[in-house]
């Protein structure tokens, strides 16, 4: 497949379908096999990691407070994540105060984690985690365009808080740039995105032959098995919007309480379509 579609381009959405059809292929050799996807990975970690993610920069103050309520108080998940970078980066000063009311609620033990999403010039990012250090950010991601390697660098080598990137990687090619820059503290791997839990333990072994850990980038039941296998896994990204989903459609999703999830039980990955659920959305 990947042969296949060399000269129409394998980043974006042909990329995004070999994924499919390789998690697809992985989860289908568990259930002949009749064996929990991680078992068949080989597990490294019976219980991985997850921060909660969302903390969008549409959310007013009172949902953002309820949302990381819920995750560190309620669900006492230790780590977590929000958006930052509004409008491209024009809106600093409420970045920061949404950083700030983040603390507030989560108090000063859990860990606080920020997304730009690309949004900020290198200096800016620089002067921006220079704030960010101030309320104990531990994980800035995409200060600057992971397409700007030596910027990712530059705002790498001149903040206190990890710098990371790598969701927008297609192919191990990509990966293996960003970590030749120097561009990353933890590099973040997407199996929706790179070609699926192949290309995914590859990027991980390549990150661990350089030092670096790495991270899931959304979607965590596609990821829980294989992050269970990787030794030089940091944490799974618990992601609001595709857990709903996840909840929503499947039995079998896994409870994040406590701050760990444990893929290892079940057959496959695990999960079990609730067809009567999602009938109602057919469109074809």
């Amino acid at each position: 497949m990947c042969r296949s579609v060399r000269n129409a381009g394998r980043p974006g959405i042909a990329a995004c379908a070999i994924s499919a059809l390789d998690i697809a292929l992985w989860d289908l050799k568990a259930r002949l096999l009749e064996l929990p996807l991680a078992r068949l990975l080989g597990v490294a970690h019976e219980h991985v990691p997850v921060y909660g993610s969302g903390g969008f920069t549409t959310y007013h103050d009172t949902h953002l407070a309820a949302q990381l309520n819920g995750w560190v108080h309620g669900q006492h998940i230790p780590r977590v994540k929000i958006k930052i970078g509004e409008s491209w980066g024009r809106e600093v000063s409420r970045d920061l105060s949404r950083v700030r009311a983040a603390r507030e609620v989560i108090g000063p033990e859990a860990e606080l984690y920020v997304d730009a999403n690309g949004a900020y010039t290198r200096k800016q990012a620089v002067r921006v985690g220079h704030a960010l250090a101030e309320h104990g950010v531990g994980w800035f991601e995409e200060p600057v365009s992971s397409d700007d390697l030596t910027g990712l660098r530059l705002v790498r080598d001149a903040v206190v808080c990890d710098v990371t990137a790598g969701e927008y990687g297609y192919d191990l090619p990509y990966f293996a740039r960003m970590i030749a820059a120097g561009a990353v503290d933890c590099l973040q791997v997407d199996a929706t995105r790179c070609g699926g839990l192949t290309e995914f333990l590859r990027a991980a072994a390549l990150a661990q032959a350089h030092g670096l850990e790495v991270s899931t980038h959304c979607a965590p039941h596609a990821h829980a098995a294989a992050a269970a296998a990787v030794p030089n896994l940091r944490h799974m990204e618990w992601f609001h919007d595709h857990v709903r989903i996840e909840d929503m459609f499947f039995d079998g999703a896994l409870d994040p309480t406590g701050g760990t999830i444990h893929p290892v039980c079940g057959v496959g990955h695990g999960l079990t379509l609730r067809a009567e659920e999602v009938e109602q959305y057919r469109v074809g």
